[in-house]
């Protein structure tokens, strides 16, 4: 592979933009059975939008909703629930201005062929200032933009012909599809604000001030090992939430808790083993609850365990949530005031019925006001707003805070121990060697 520097990296602010149509790939996954719940995502990319209109470019936007594909019958289902409409509703309304959805031919297993040559009509459109913008239907409508054969090449090569510039602004949507990674083979791309933006903020875990924690939840442990060996080479102390905390119990104490795979639990116990060499970094969360229910919250049936009584042998119901005296807890309580770089990604109870471990996270965190407080997205960032509006408000504009777009994408950063683990920041250094952008 070609070296690669991150000071490569082809800026928007460096873009000859002005009479250029614009193919600008956002995450604007925020629609959930077509509502929006929260519009961060979509607010974090307005910068990038401006700049493109205020230079005189015009603005075709892109991006995924949900997981439309079977990936075990390879059909895509199209439909209100994955549809960008209420995006461009939200935009529409925001902003004052008329965005159109093209709308092409579906295949034999559902799902879009390709771009078809009827979107030419709309694009004269906004080359002549009849419409602002454009609004592609979601990517993954599209057979392409998943495939790893040679449809994807070809869907991104139909993308490109839409635009003469391509700009990156989705730093959450780190998969390797055909409009992340294959479009920028084919013309000139750049990285939009957002994109800058979350990189930056990277550096503040890459070079972290210390004492360094960092919070990691999760409802599988497959999907976040890789993370979790970095981060607790990496930082200072680790705490674990959910599922992964749950499953690292049972390898730790030798107990079984109900809902934990035998995949997952196989993965803690080499955790467990790994952890080993470095004492003390990770910080046990001492009382856990334990309800009878698995999926709902009754009086009666749950209760808090301590976690320094377990004992081999133990079976314990569904452990839901993190008991809010764990964060009263000296060990637990004084290892978050030292810190000075605090990274979450987690929500630590079954959710809507169990929060309290979540509030009480979150409001330690911000007692802490001489920390650097890193949010990810997705989950971490919808349930601080739910639960905490107050202080999702604070956090908006604290230089305290930062809320990434992308926890997932944060994760896989780390997992690489650089932002060009991520194939579409690499793709984009390699379309500036290759068009001298």
């Amino acid at each position: 592979m070609t070296d690669l520097n991150i000071m490569d990296l082809p800026l928007i602010q460096n873009a000859e933009l002005k009479d250029k149509v614009v193919l600008v790939r956002v995450d604007h996954n925020v629609v959930k059975k077509g509502i929006i719940h929260d519009p961060y995502r979509i607010d974090a990319t307005i910068g990038t939008l401006y700049h493109i209109v205020a230079r005189g470019g015009k603005i075709i936007l892109m991006t995924h909703v949900g997981r439309p594909r079977d990936k075990k019958a390879g059909t895509i289902t199209t439909g209100e629930d994955t549809s960008v409409q209420p995006i461009v509703d939200y935009l529409q309304q925001k902003l004052h201005i008329e965005f159109k959805i093209p709308d092409f031919s579906r295949g034999e297993k559902g799902g879009y062929r390709g771009v078809e040559t009827s979107i030419n009509h709309m694009i004269r459109e906004l080359r002549e200032n009849r419409i602002d913008g454009i609004y592609l239907p979601n990517t993954r409508w599209f057979h392409g933009e998943e495939s790893k054969e040679s449809d994807a090449d070809d869907f991104a090569n139909q993308l490109a012909g839409l635009a003469d510039i391509f700009v990156n602004d989705a730093f959450g949507s780190w998969q390797p599809h055909a409009s992340t990674v294959r479009v920028t083979k084919f013309m000139p791309s750049y990285a939009g604000f957002l994109m800058q933006k979350e990189i930056g903020n990277l550096d503040r875990i890459y070079s972290p001030l210390s004492p360094f924690i960092a919070v990691v939840a999760g409802s599988k442990f497959d999907t976040k090992i890789d993370s979790l060996y970095s981060l607790i080479e990496k930082t200072d102390h680790l705490v674990l939430g959910g599922v992964i905390y749950n499953a690292y119990l049972c390898a730790k104490y030798g107990v079984t808790i109900k809902g934990i795979e035998d995949d997952d639990l196989e993965h803690a116990k080499k955790f467990v083993r790994y952890a080993e060499k470095f004492p003390g970094k990770l910080v046990e969360l001492p009382w856990i609850i334990e309800s009878d229910l698995p999926d709902n919250r009754e009086q009666g049936k749950y209760r808090t365990v301590d976690v320094r009584s377990l004992k081999n042998g133990d079976t314990l119901n569904y452990v839901l949530d993190i008991a809010q005296e764990s964060f009263t807890d000296k060990k637990v309580a004084e290892t978050f005031e030292s810190a000075k770089t605090i990274f979450v990604n987690a929500v630590m109870g079954f959710t809507p019925h169990f929060n309290e471990g979540t509030i009480a996270l979150d409001q330690l965190i911000d007692e802490n006001r001489d920390a650097v407080k890193l949010y990810g997205g997705g989950d971490t960032m919808q349930e601080l707003k739910r639960l905490l509006p107050g202080l999702y408000i604070v956090a908006l504009d604290s230089p305290k805070y930062y809320i990434f777009t992308g926890g997932g994408a944060v994760l896989k950063a780390i997992e690489g121990g650089t932002v060009l683990g991520l194939e579409p920041i690499r793709s984009l250094i390699e379309n500036r060697k290759k068009f001298n952008t």
